[in-house]
């Protein structure tokens, strides 16, 4: 892959920067293989140019793609260099606030200087059985990860810590012994694992030191190791220390301090009982003043001695000695303060009765004179004499020192030892883990001894390391057989060789001390001479001759040659050892004891226990004590180191490097300058080299398909996925040496998965930009055509509005024209109307007078016209008449002539047919004419007549309007005249009003002034009333609604009120539920350790080892045992168990004693203010339930009511269909229909539909009324239930039917089920009837036989009839039994067919056995009838007796029968010696999974209590008690026994809940026989009173529901984090990350994939299995419920701890996952139960995943959206937010800075993680059974053959 191909435009690097190391840049122009620079732009914007090397030519490193950013491996990273691992860190560390990373196999841990919540018990509980690459790296992980290995490869573990001082190396080794303890216990009685933490206050306390560094730093090192028993349990521990600075005791620098212990004691001088040691202040005494910090902020040294000493005591260390120990670090303390003076140059003196010399001889018990001799002189020895030479004060100072130094070193070495001592146990040590906690590596200004110490060793860790690193990728290659290349690493041997070789420093250094006259200079001189030409590595400084350089590994360090020989010989006055060696002090004494045995403080001595101890200790094989101070410290250090490397190899190692962010210790601040050179110092760059030389890449090949399928073509894809991995990978990378195909992976080099991101981000760029090239054209085409439907829209709106304002002109401009038009028109109408009055007026007058005229000639004329028509009419009249005349004469005589003619002629025709014929044509044709001549005539006459009919009219109507206007006219004059003669009068009386008018207007004027005015001041008052009435109406409102919202305020604040003390007592009472079962758990915890105790001594008491024999009846699952053997055991065993129990701790044993009377008083309290509690919830929701049953009696009482009403209309209607039958049929006697006539018929058979209607309502009514009474009963029922148990919700349907129309429409659909069923009845009976002949017969056997059982009780009283009846009958159940068994396991399906078959002849046989029994009761009841007339006949009767079989024939008579029957009550009677036999073969024998599994569900518990009655009714209190203490002992050994077997605890759980529940049903309580028949009230216990066994027995029924819960838990675990995170449910919604995912560990192979259904599965068989066992429904809720919680917590706990899953697909997969979940609750009916509830917080936080994070919207939408989360949670989620695409953004800081913000001010708890092991409280509701016990039979199956039933 070419450089120009990575080196391109937007391409970012890394630069080499001055101030932050590292600084990234941005290529702004393309790289060319000839350029001599880049063109680069910097984060700020800056453009520079970076100039490349001429000679090599190395660009600069690339960085990761952002996506990359943050990983938890730094081997994921693609471009493994320096730049890249610091960003990493620093992005973790700064924006995430994670302090754990890995680097391959090494933790790198940054210390934050802040406490964080991440090291509680929740987290060690959440790591615990993780692998190591499936959780976020933590210390934990890698403690787990070592604990995990030791167990499975059974090789022994080391967890090495190292780093500066201050980077947090003894907290991390710390908290790794915290999880060792924690998740391993102790596999003895005396609390290892807290004397393995309590020695770390220890340590310390007498090792640790402030520091310029750190305020706790570790001035020496030590090895731990933790010790495992076969169990992988602790047992113990051993403690190896390295190179304790002693030169601190003497003297620290500025800001430090000496060690913790000093400043302790001195804060504690105040206490009586360290008044003798004469301390003050650490200010008066030099060895705790000279670096002027004696106190450390946040640190009380007081309480932290009180933590000392009270480790000092539970490690075994008594107050005496403690006392000791403390007396010599006060006399240390005292010696520092002993003032030497110069007596002379060469000789010094101590004044006489120096003070603190005094108090230093008197604490040490040594003589004053002595001491201050060989302070200030030193014998020296030659061949013959010896010398005492005087030293100067300067020498004698050093050798005061010297003494304290040597004294304090004795002291540390003796309290180690001590230490090891307490921790040692006589337990056989199986393996261990070792906790390494040493120095970093160092250099100063000033490099000293100590210094190339810590380096050389340093030097040798770092070697281990690197071949650890080397030979793990030479095996992760060899597993997956890819060809092996060597990695070129760096190897520090040459370094080591320089040190410690034959001739190295360290011998030199040994030389010269050996030599009289040896010096640091003679030293330094050797050094140069002889390694400064020979070996590369060592270096001489130009300006110094006193110093030498070596080039380490990690830096070259240059070391001041001053005082290596003096510190390297360690040299300590001899006078003044024996001086000590003297003391009357005896631990003093003990300390200088070296060889001899020291004695314990705590009285014990220590035992091998099969551990091999390495001790760091020079040889014991010395004589003598100078020789042991001639060894050097140089030796013992190499010595040790060598012991120390030996240890480690011969262990698997575990890494954890420790860095310090900055040097002023400030939280979460990172100063890049000092990580690189802590980086670089602690081997983890030369991690990342090693790596990078190989292949760092490793993806599966499904991963690797899943990641780049975008790559492939749809061709490319094949069935086989490796050979479509390796295809494409051909295809994309030419070069082949850049990845390696693996069994199971491909490996790829460094910055390959980087180029194939870049090609995978380009192929998916050029996928969304055309998405987005299509999403924008269609964005920008709707917008388009939305703009044009816009545009079109406002145009035709614009246009509407333009032509309706064009319109509305128009309509205006018309409406203006037609108004001025019709205003013109009214003007010219009425100036026309005036002119044409006038001119009427003038016309009318001239007319009138030009026809009074015309009418007046017109009457002259007409007058004489008449006269002369009269006239002239009679003249006509007579000259027509004569002319009439005589014309008609002459037409007469002319018409006879011819008429005589014609006839002549029509008599000759008529003679002749043609004539006749032709003559009738004629005629016709003439006749047709005439006709039509007629007709028209007709209409013509008749118009003429209608004409003239209208002239008459007209002329009429003229003549009479003209004869109106005449009369008129005259009129018209006549009054005209009247009217002139009016005229004057009427001027007259017009002037009078107009007089009178003038007068009224005055007045009305006067008036209506005085009006204005009173209606003026009328409004004015009126609005002042009206202002008046509206102020009071307001403050009438105002105080309506104040005293409303005062009234509505106290009624929310008193219902408030009564929630919160509801709430408060319900979480009071659920808080001493939960505590009183939490004190049961630890009650059983007790129980279970006293059980091993108990077993390890009776174990111990075997004289020879080899596996004990045992009786051959005792089982070997102990099934005799029983609440008497059990003490009968310990009775036996107490002798041989008193000499163990002497080497146990016999303390322990008597506080567990006093522990468990303190639990048992505890358990009584709780059990007491547990029921007050209960009264006080009883009392509050008695108040409630009050309020209810009015509500409720309400309702009834109003349904009664309309069902009254119903039947009264009923009755009514019946009635009048009676009346109108009647009436019918005597209408129909007298009709003469009768009866046989149709309409008779038809209306009788209306009236009969009608009644048969009225009959069915009558049903329907009946029906309803048992409803509704049911109902009744059922409320009373569930009110008295929810008292005495849990609230719940009533719901009651008959309630909802609230009018009328309601129940009607309830009435027909009870119609129309009453015809439905109705109809399948006749079916069904049309259908049985063939059984039912069957079946006759053999009722007539049944009958037969019962006859014969009747003959056979009447001739044989004394026999008890029903034993041979129900020995047959168990005998042919029994049969019957074993039959089904065989044909399950042959054949299945025919079992079922056989088992359909025998369960209905047990169904006939039970039938015959019911009825059997009631004959003989029947039989029994007549004979005590007649027993008891014949005693009453007695004597008086001697004759006419009857015989007792005439007597069974007569009729019997009911007769009242006081006295109780005998007959079968329910009870089961055993021998005393068949107890034994009965717990054994119903309880412990018992098997769910093979008979149980047929029986009645409750059958032992129902079997246990009727044998439990039988012992109350006949009064035996020693039966009752022994049977409850053998069950529930029983019960109690089976769940030990199998304990992890679900089956076994629900079936358990289910009878214990029954048989508790019997105990209450049978009582007698009234509260708890409510609910009983009265067959049931007669089966109650009559002589005790169990109710203190009851609350054992409910004790015992929370402890197998606790443990129920831990099996579910323990089943469930390892499936929720695969099922609910892991798998993808919703497949190709989460993406895989580039991370290589490179599995840090070889732990567990995969064990199979769980998914969701999986879970389901599970859950659904915990639920069938559950009710088959007949669980109250009640308890199955509370169980769904704590698996629910279960799957929340974890998964939430687990989304919390793995970076990888907190990604926005994830969260759609959970949310997926949930409702799933809720869809299994909804189809089981438990959506009610509360189980949704628990998954909140794990809803939340997958919502939380997806919603958006950017705005302060956003921040205050999450705030008030996850309200189930705290704000840990929510801050830890958003910091561990990751994008899986690059097209995802990151939470920004200032996002969750926000967000932190507005969640300061909630109250909740810090805690990070849920309690997954947190249980709920758990309740029993009282559920009574409807079961009789009489009925109860037995099945063979038990062998419960030795029970009789009574």
């Amino acid at each position: 892959m070419a450089a120009s191909e990575l080196y391109t435009k937007r391409a970012r690097v890394w630069i080499p920067d001055a101030e932050e190391v590292w600084k990234s840049a941005e290529l702004t122009k393309d790289y060319k293989n000839d350029d001599a620079s880049l063109q680069l732009m910097l984060e700020d914007g800056t453009n520079i140019e970076h100039k490349l090397d001429p000679k090599t030519k190395n660009l600069p490193y690339l960085r990761n793609p952002d996506i990359l950013v943050g990983e938890n491996d730094l081997t994921a990273l693609s471009y493994l260099h320096e730049p890249a691992v610091l960003h990493n860190l620093k992005v973790r560390f700064m924006d995430s606030k994670l302090i754990y990373t890995y680097c391959g196999i090494v933790l790198v841990a940054i210390n934050p200087y802040e406490t964080l919540q991440i090291y509680g018990t929740d987290i060690i509980h959440a790591y615990s059985g993780q692998n190591m690459g499936d959780m976020d790296p933590h210390i934990f992980a890698v403690a787990e990860e070592a604990y995990k290995q030791m167990a499975r490869d059974e090789r022994n573990q080391s967890i090495i810590v190292s780093g500066e001082s201050g980077a947090g190396k003894t907290v991390s080794a710390k908290y790794a012994m915290r999880y060792f303890a924690t998740v391993s216990g102790s596999a003895s009685e005396a609390n290892v694992e807290e004397k393995v933490l309590a020695s770390n206050p220890i340590m310390e306390a007498i090792g640790n030191a402030k520091t310029t560094r750190n305020d706790n730093s570790s001035r020496f090192g030590k090895y731990i190791e933790i010790g495992f028993d076969n169990r992988y349990r602790i047992i113990g521990a051993n403690m190896r220390t390295y190179l304790l600075e002693k030169s601190r005791v003497v003297f620290q620098a500025d800001e430090e301090r000496n060690y913790h212990v000093f400043y302790q004691l001195c804060a504690s001088s105040h206490l009586p009982e360290f008044k003798n040691l004469r301390l003050s202040s650490a200010n008066n005494f030099l060895y705790t003043r000279q670096g002027r910090s004696p106190v450390i902020d946040g640190v009380d040294d007081t309480k932290e001695l009180c933590t000392t000493r009270n480790a000092f005591t539970l490690l075994g260390i008594n107050e005496s000695y403690q006392m000791g120990l403390f007396q010599v670090l006060a006399a240390i303390l005292h010696l520092g303060n002993v003032e030497i003076k110069d007596r002379d140059s060469d000789s010094s003196i101590i004044a006489p009765n120096n003070s603190h010399l005094t108090a230093f001889c008197e604490l040490v018990g040594v003589t004053y004179q002595d001491m201050s001799q060989w302070l200030c002189h030193r014998k020296l020895k030659t061949a013959n004499e010896t010398y005492i030479k005087t030293l100067p004060r300067l020498q004698a100072t050093n050798n005061r020192d010297a003494l304290s130094k040597h004294i304090y070193a004795k002291l540390f070495n003796w309290i180690v030892g001590h230490v090891n001592k307490a921790l040692i146990t006589n337990i056989k040590q199986h393996s261990f883990i070792g906790v390494l906690d040493i120095y970093g590596f160092e250099t100063f200004e000033i490099n000293s001894f100590e210094q190339f110490c810590i380096n050389y060793a340093n030097e040798k860790l770092q070697q281990q390391f690197n071949m650890h690193v080397f030979k793990l990728e030479q095996e992760e290659y060899m597993r997956e057989q890819i060809p092996w290349t060597l990695i070129d690493f760096y190897d520090n041997q040459p370094c080591i060789n320089l040190i410690e070789a034959k001739m190295g420093i360290l011998d030199l250094l040994d030389e010269e001390c050996k030599m009289p006259r040896g010096s640091d200079d003679t030293w330094a001189q050797k050094l140069y001479n002889t390694h400064l030409k020979t070996c590369s590595l060592f270096e001489k400084p130009r300006m110094s001759n006193r110093a030498f350089i070596i080039q380490h590994f990690a830096d070259k360090v240059e070391y001041q040659c001053d005082g290596f020989l003096e510190k390297n010989k360690d040299t300590v006055n001899e006078e003044q050892i024996n001086v000590l060696k003297a003391s009357k002090f005896d631990l003093l004494v003990e300390l200088f004891q070296d060889g001899e045995k020291a004695t314990s403080p705590t009285g014990q001595v220590a035992g091998t226990g099969g551990r091999t101890r390495l001790s760091i200790k020079p040889d014991k094989s010395r004589e003598t004590s100078s020789k042991e101070h001639k060894k050097t410290v140089g030796c013992q250090f190499r010595n040790s180191l060598q012991m120390l490397m030996g240890t480690l190899n011969a262990t698997t190692p575990h890494y954890v490097r420790c860095i310090k962010p900055n040097d002023f210790k400030l939280g979460f601040t990172f100063d890049p300058k000092r990580a690189v050179q802590q980086l670089r110092a602690c081997g983890v760059l030369e991690t990342i080299r090693i790596s990078a030389a190989g292949f760092p890449s490793r993806w599966t090949y499904q991963e690797f398909f899943s990641r780049y399928r975008v790559l492939m073509k749809q061709k490319d894809v094949l069935l086989d996925k490796r050979l479509t991995c390796r295809n494409v990978l051909e295809k994309l990378v030419e070069d082949q040496d850049k990845y390696q195909f693996g069994k199971t992976k491909i490996f790829f080099r460094a910055g390959q998965v980087a180029y194939l991101e870049k090609l995978r981000a380009d192929k998916l760029r050029v996928a969304c930009i055309r998405i987005q090239k299509t999403i924008r054209c269609w964005l920008a085409r709707k917008k388009y055509l939305r703009k044009r439907s816009a545009a079109i829209t406002i145009q035709r709106f614009t246009r509407g509005y333009q032509a309706r304002c064009l319109a509305k002109f128009m309509r205006r401009t018309q409406a203006a024209t037609t108004i001025q038009k019709y205003q013109r028109m009214c003007m010219e109408r009425k100036r026309y109307k005036q002119k044409q009055a006038a001119a009427l007026a003038m016309q009318t007058i001239l007319r009138g007078y030009i026809a009074r005229l015309k009418y007046q000639a017109l009457l002259r004329e007409h007058k004489m016209v008449i006269i002369q028509k009269i006239v002239r009419g009679w003249l006509a009249r007579c000259w027509y008449k004569r002319c009439l005349y005589s014309i008609v004469y002459l037409q007469c005589c002319f018409r006879r002539m011819k008429a005589r003619r014609e006839l002549k002629k029509l008599k000759i025709e008529a003679r002749s047919v043609e004539h006749f014929k032709k003559l009738n044509k004629g005629m016709e044709n003439k006749i047709m004419q005439l006709q039509r001549k007629i007709d028209a005539q007709s209409k013509d006459n008749l118009l003429v007549v209608e004409k003239l009919h209208s002239l008459e009219t007209s002329s009429t109507a003229e003549k009479e309007k003209m004869r109106n206007e005449l009369n008129r006219l005259r009129g018209v004059d006549e009054e005209a005249k009247t009217k002139t003669k009016q005229v004057s009068s009427l001027q007259e009386e017009l002037e009078r009003l107009r007089k009178e008018l003038s007068t009224t207007q005055q007045e009305k004027k006067t008036i209506e002034d005085w009006a204005q005015t009173y209606r003026s001041e009328m409004e004015k008052m009126v609005s002042e009333l009206k202002d008046q009435n509206g102020l009071l109406k307001k403050d009438k409102d105002d105080l309506n609604r104040s005293i409303q919202e005062q009234s509505q305020q106290m009624t929310e604040k008193m219902a408030r009120v009564i929630a919160e003390e509801t709430q408060q007592l319900e979480t009071d009472l659920n808080e001493e539920r939960s505590r009183y079962q939490n004190l049961l758990t630890e009650q059983r915890r007790l129980e279970e350790k006293y059980d091993d105790l108990k077993e390890r001594t009776l174990a111990s008491n075997v004289s020879k080892p080899g596996h004990r024999r045992t009786d051959s009846t005792h089982s070997s699952n102990e099934s005799e045992y029983t609440y008497n053997s059990e003490y009968a055991e310990l009775e036996e065993g107490s002798r041989a168990a008193e000499d163990v129990t002497r080497g146990i701790d016999t303390s322990l044993t008597l506080k567990l004693q006093k522990r468990l009377t303190e639990l048992e008083q505890e358990k009584q309290s709780l059990r007491n203010e547990l029921e007050n509690k209960e009264d006080q919830f009883q009392r509050a929701r008695a108040r409630d339930d009050v309020e209810f049953k009015k509500a409720r009696g309400a309702e009834l009482e109003y349904e009664s009511l309309k069902r009254q009403e119903l039947e009264s209309e009923n009755k009514k209607l019946k009635h009048n269909l009676a009346e109108m039958r009647q009436s019918l049929l005597g209408d129909a006697a007298t009709n003469s229909g009768a009866p046989g006539s149709p309409a008779y018929k038809v209306l009788l058979d209306q009236l009969n539909s009608s009644c048969e209607e009225l009959d069915v309502r009558k049903e329907e009514v009946l029906i309803l009324r048992s409803q509704l009474v049911s109902q009744k009963e059922a409320m009373h029922h569930k009110d008295e239930k929810e008292t005495m148990t849990e609230p719940s919700v009533y719901v009651v349907d008959v309630s909802k039917l609230k009018d009328a129309d309601e129940i009607k429409q309830a009435y027909v659909g009870l119609k129309d089920t009453n015809r439905l069923l109705e109809h399948q009845l006749q079916t069904q009976r049309r259908g049985h009837d063939n059984e039912v002949e069957a079946l006759r017969g053999e009722l007539q056997n049944v009958k037969e036989e019962n006859n014969r059982q009747q003959q056979l009780l009447a001739q044989n009283l004394q026999l008890p009839p029903e034993a041979r009846i129900e020995a047959s009958l168990q005998h042919e159940i029994t049969r019957l039994t074993n039959e089904n068994l065989e044909l399950m396991a042959d054949d299945p399906t025919a079992s079922r067919e056989a088992r359909v078959i025998i369960l209905r002849r047990m169904v006939d046989l039970m039938e015959q056995l019911e009825k059997q029994d009631r004959t003989i009761r029947k039989l029994k009841k007549q004979l005590k009838v007649y027993s008891k007339r014949i005693g009453e006949m007695g004597a008086g009767q001697t004759e006419g007796q009857t015989s007792p079989g005439q007597m069974v024939d007569e009729p019997i008579h009911p007769v009242n029968i006081p006295r109780r029957e005998k007959d079968f009550q329910g009870m089961l009677e055993y021998k005393k010696e068949d107890e034994l036999k009965l717990v054994k073969n119903l309880i412990l024998e018992l098997k769910p999974r093979g008979v149980a599994v047929n029986l009645i569900p409750g059958l032992p518990a129902y079997v246990l209590f009727m044998c439990l009655r039988h012992a109350d009714y006949v009064n035996d209190d020693q039966k009752v008690r022994t049977l409850l203490t053998s069950t529930i002992n029983s019960i109690k050994k089976i769940l030990k026994k199998r304990g992890d077997d679900f089956e076994t605890v629900s079936f358990w759980l289910s009878n214990t809940c029954r048989f508790l529940h019997c105990l209450k049903q049978y009582s007698g309580d009234e509260a708890f026989m409510k609910h009983n028949t009265s067959r049931q009230n007669e089966h109650t216990l009559s002589n005790f009173d169990l109710a203190e066994y009851r609350q054992v027995i409910s004790d015992l029924a929370i402890q197998i529901y606790q443990q129920l819960i831990k099996c579910m838990e323990n089943i469930l675990q390892p499936m929720i984090v695969s099922g609910m995170l892991e798998h993808e449910t919703i497949q190709g919604v989460s993406g895989v990350k580039p991370t290589g995912l490179r599995k840090r560990t070889s732990s567990i192979a995969d064990e199979g994939t769980y998914t969701l259904d999986s879970i389901l599965r599970q859950l659904s068989a915990f639920h069938s299995t559950m009710c088959q066992h007949g669980t109250d429904p009640e308890l199955i809720k509370q169980v769904v419920k704590q698996q629910f919680y279960i799957i929340g917590a974890v998964t939430l706990n687990n989304l919390l701890l793995r970076k990888d899953m907190c990604s926005w697909s994830k969260g759609m997969q959970i949310r997926y996952n949930v409702s799933q979940l809720e869809e299994w609750l909804r189809d089981k009916g438990l959506m009610m139960c509360g189980a949704k509830e628990t998954l909140e917080p794990l809803i939340q936080a997958a919502q939380l995943l997806q919603v958006k994070k950017k705005t302060d919207e956003d921040a205050e939408a999450i705030c008030s959206m996850c309200l189930a989360l705290t704000t840990a949670q929510i801050v830890k989620v958003l910091n561990l937010y990751t994008p899986v695409n690059e097209f995802e953004e990151r939470v920004s800081v200032s996002f969750i800075r926000t967000i932190q913000t507005r969640l300061r001010d909630r109250c909740e708890s810090p805690q990070l993680l849920m309690d997954t092991k947190m249980i709920y409280p758990v309740t029993f509701p009282f559920n009574p059974s409807s079961l009789a016990l009489e009925t109860i039979q037995i099945p063979g199956s038990l062998n419960l053959g030795f029970l009789t039933r009574v």
